[in-house]
């Protein structure tokens, strides 16, 4: 399949984000969908993808620890397109099992126990809606985190097989605030108070002017471990120093 991304990165070289998505969308048709955090990044590829289809394929991962905000950001989002954006849960039993053995509040206690909850309640989900798609689209940006430095806008998702859509890669973070303004964007109120990047409410805080944009994700963590799992590059999770 790399032959397939290195004709798509070829053919479609030159499109900015939004002509980009609607090649996307064509070239897989249904079976294309943006997995949305409803991060600033990811509604700015809403509404491009908007523009380009009535009713396009959202979902989002509600791994039961989302702040309010987070919520109430899919609902004016909805409202705003007149779209239903589709929310996946992690398993039950497997939410149960996890703070059976580790309590609430495992992802405090060590590196391998944060990531197992990430596991349950995003990885896992996230795997079973990709297994039906040939395309998914992110919001990812390269100046995100050094975990991030490498991505395409065009790549193969080698552990999940199939191609990956990343139109932002390139996009700073003042382009993406600007397009937001401009469109009138709705956004998580949670950046007004300084948060950059927003996972769970546990997971996430604050950042003070000047810190990495993920500085507040897992911040007892080093930069080389902030990532849940949902990202991978060459067929493994990326690793060198919003999931």
């Amino acid at each position: 399949m790399t032959e397939l991304v290195g004709e798509l990165q070829n053919a479609w070289a030159g499109l900015g984000p939004q002509d980009l998505l609607e090649r996307a969308v064509e070239r897989f048709g249904p079976r294309t969908a943006l997995a949305t955090s409803l991060a600033a990044e990811d509604q700015v590829v809403t509404d491009m993808l908007c523009r380009v289809r009535a009713k396009p394929r959202i979902f989002t991962l509600d791994t039961g620890r989302l702040p309010q905000e987070t919520y109430d950001t899919i609902a004016a989002t909805n409202a705003r397109y007149g779209i239903r954006i589709r929310i996946l849960f992690p398993d039950r039993h497997d939410v149960e099992e996890l703070a059976a053995d580790d309590g609430p509040n495992l992802f405090y206690g060590s590196v391998a126990a944060r990531k197992r909850c990430c596991q349950v309640r995003k990885v896992v989900p996230l795997q079973r809606e990709l297994a039906t798609l040939d395309a998914w689209i992110t919001g990812l940006r390269r100046e995100q985190a050094l975990t991030r430095r490498t991505i395409q806008r065009i790549e193969w998702d080698e552990a999940n097989g199939l191609v990956k859509v990343n139109p932002l890669a390139d996009w700073t973070e003042e382009q993406v605030w600007a397009y937001i303004h401009v469109h009138d964007v709705p956004y998580n109120r949670l950046h007004d108070e300084g948060y950059r990047s927003i996972g769970c409410a546990p997971c996430t805080r604050p950042v003070e002017p000047g810190d990495d944009v993920r500085a507040g994700r897992w911040w007892w963590e080093t930069p080389e471990q902030k990532e849940c799992g949902l990202h991978v590059q060459g067929g493994r999770l990326v690793r060198k120093g919003n999931g």
